[in-house]
């Protein structure tokens, strides 16, 4: 009996032996991977700060044009006021007479609405 017993004893230390060693294998292989996925993290981190500067670049440059040109349009509105002061003038009196019309004409079709504010 005595032996029996000796042997199951170094049966299971042999076990517990293989099993330490298939965990420390497990430990490293997770290792490895989280490496894998931390580099993997790092490069789509970068991918995307990537695009979104070419995305910035490109849309700082077409707001650059678009400022440029209504700049321009500015400049040529504001010479021809000035060439033309009368004509200016009517211009703006239509355009307020036109909106105090608009809102004359929004305002009463709100009077039959009550609380609506």
């Amino acid at each position: 009996m005595v032996a029996t017993s000796k042997q199951t004893h170094a049966n299971g230390t042999d076990i517990q032996a293989a099993l330490e060693g298939q965990l420390a294998e497990l430990r490293r292989d997770v290792a490895k991977l989280n490496k894998a996925v931390a580099a993997r993290g790092t490069a789509a981190f970068d991918d995307a700060l990537d695009h979104a500067d070419d995305t910035y670049r490109a849309a700082s440059a077409t707001a650059a044009k678009a400022m440029r040109h209504l700049r321009s349009q500015a400049h040529s509105v504001s010479e021809t006021a000035r060439e033309n002061p009368r004509a200016t003038t009517a211009v703006i009196a239509v355009v307020g007479a036109l909106a105090l019309l608009a809102g004359m004409a929004l305002a009463r079709s709100h009077n039959g609405r009550d609380g609506y504010w």
